[in-house]
């Protein structure tokens, strides 16, 4: 059961997102609603919200780089019409000036005007044999590896950004942490099975380690195409306290950040 701040600044958002865009849009338009209304300025949604699972990944990247995907209008409109800042998980797009490259798993950061603030590609692609009835995953195969730290101004602290397997590279967040993070957000799609080892264990270190708020919005239950991911969003304060979790399912996450404590 999910922790409920009375002035929550912050959102954390889990689903259990599918093949289907729309779907997935309209799933996650209510769940940031929920969010706005409970007084979030920054929401963060999880890896592949939008698409997961989905055997066209360059097609849609493509289509969202040349302006004719739903993705990229329905978080400015979502942002904007919501008053919110929008970390929005991942997407698959290639890079700005090279609209038919190869995608990155492309996490943006949105204000609340819904203009893009910052971009960050995904710098370490899981690759790894897992012990479930997929066997395997070479997100190599679709994706083409990030190459830069990314930071930046919103409204509940200084952000940085990282996406799921750079969760086991701390060096990462030490970097982060360098620049001035005082959050980190981690969209993610761990597997269940990786998530049930290692997934709390992972973010509750980074936050201790960094001494920032760790902002970990997850995929959590059994998708359409049977993938089953691990869920346990949640978000972590530098003490490594958990102020919000949700073990699976749909969910809003809310919390607020101590700045003062944090600066003690």
């Amino acid at each position: 059961m999910s922790r409920q701040s009375v002035s929550a600044s912050i959102a954390v958002i889990q689903m259990v997102s599918s093949e289907q865009v729309t779907e997935n849009l309209q799933a996650a338009r209510a769940l940031l609603e929920q969010a706005a209304q409970a007084g979030a300025q920054l929401a963060v949604l999880p890896e592949n919200f939008a698409a997961m699972g989905s055997r066209v990944l360059a097609e849609l990247a493509r289509a969202e780089a040349r302006g004719e995907g739903p993705i990229l209008p329905w978080l400015a409109r979502a942002a904007r019409e919501l008053g919110l800042w929008l970390v929005a998980g991942t997407l698959p797009l290639p890079p700005d000036d090279e609209p038919d490259a190869r995608p990155h798993a492309c996490s943006l950061l949105v204000d609340a005007q819904g203009q893009r603030v910052a971009r960050y590609d995904k710098l370490h692609l899981f690759d790894a044999e897992v012990a479930d009835s997929r066997g395997h995953y070479r997100e190599s195969d679709d994706y083409a590896h990030g190459g830069r730290l990314v930071l930046a101004d919103t409204p509940v602290g200084r952000l940085g950004m990282s996406v799921c397997y750079d969760l086991r590279f701390p060096e990462l967040y030490a970097a982060l942490r360098s620049a001035g993070a005082e959050l980190i957000s981690a969209p993610s799609a761990f597997t269940a099975v990786t998530g049930a080892a290692h997934w709390e264990l992972l973010v509750r270190a980074r936050a201790v380690e960094t001494q920032c708020y760790l902002l970990a919005a997850g995929q959590g239950g059994e998708h359409s195409n049977g993938r089953q991911t691990h869920g346990q969003s949640m978000i972590v304060d530098p003490w490594g306290r958990i102020l919000a979790e949700q073990a699976q399912g749909e969910a809003v996450l809310l919390a607020q950040r101590d700045a003062e404590e944090q600066q003690a």
